[in-house]
């Protein structure tokens, strides 16, 4: 496959960031940082972070050596505010080699997303592999980051280093993309693989957007992955498609991947209508 990179239409320097996504206040609860912010508005988070929050909470919940989280599916109720908030997390089925657990994310006393993961046992050569024929594009030099035409201030997008293998911030279409968190997820735990994963992920559709974002709306209403592996490593990629039909929903489906391979893939339900 040729992928082709289109360097971004406005560069920026790195601002100044914060040490963390999140700030841990005490059991369960947690303050957003200014990292957290997207771009339409100073008040509201983007789905990234908060995403990779509730991950950080199911894979810190009743730990047991083995078992790894393989399905993440998100609700996205609404807006995520920039206020403190609680992440709630129960075990919906427990089992030896299978669980569902739930966590929320409470903010001002709403529940503004919900998550429910399967856990599922991981064990050594207990079945063949069967492996995706996903071809890994090679990790490309530091780019010029830059962002969505007409939008400046854009803290989470500055919190990540992203390099495009295919597409662009300022492209429409597919889109192929590395990249990494320039900061922890929360100030008192190390960045796992798998909450880098899903700080990024939840953009998919904002990088393989088909429709300009300044003409456009096109929310996610959920977000679910399923993982066939567990990632490794600093740098997590993802390569999304988005098509959109005229009824208005729309779907983004994405592979994500890692410096060893393909992981699995996600999906995005859209809400599309016009601004």
């Amino acid at each position: 496959m040729l992928f082709v990179h289109r360097v971004a239409m406005e560069p920026m320097n790195t601002p100044s960031l914060p040490a963390s996504f999140y700030v841990k206040t005490g059991n369960g609860a947690y303050s957003p940082t200014e990292a957290t912010i997207g771009p339409w508005s100073a008040d509201l988070q983007h789905g990234g972070p908060p995403s990779a929050l509730l991950t950080h909470a199911l894979l810190q919940h009743q730990p047991r050596a083995g078992m790894v989280l393989s399905r993440i599916t998100i609700e996205i109720f609404g807006t995520i505010p920039l206020t403190p908030c609680e992440i709630q997390v129960e075990t919906v089925r427990a089992g030896k080699r299978i669980e569902l657990l739930k966590a929320s994310y409470v903010s001002a006393g709403k529940t503004c997303m919900l998550a429910h993961a399967w856990r599922l046992e991981s064990a050594p050569d207990v079945a063949p592999v069967v492996p995706e024929p996903f071809v890994v594009p090679a990790l490309p030099p530091a780019q010029t980051q830059g962002f969505f035409p007409g939008v400046g201030y854009f803290p989470y997008g500055h919190a990540l280093e992203w390099r495009y293998v295919q597409g662009g911030f300022d492209s429409l279409g597919p889109a192929t993309v590395w990249a990494r968190s320039r900061i922890a997820l929360v100030d008192d735990a190390p960045l796992q693989p798998l909450e880098t994963l899903m700080l990024l992920i939840d953009s998919a559709n904002g990088v393989s957007a088909e429709l300009d974002i300044r003409q456009w709306s096109f929310v996610p209403v959920d977000l679910s992955i399923g993982l066939h592996r567990q990632p490794q490593g600093v740098w997590q990629g993802m390569a999304a498609r988005t098509v959109v039909q005229s009824h208005g929903i729309g779907q983004t489906t994405t592979t994500a991947f890692d410096e060893t391979g393909s992981l699995g893939h996600s999906l995005h339900t859209l809400f599309v209508r016009p601004r």
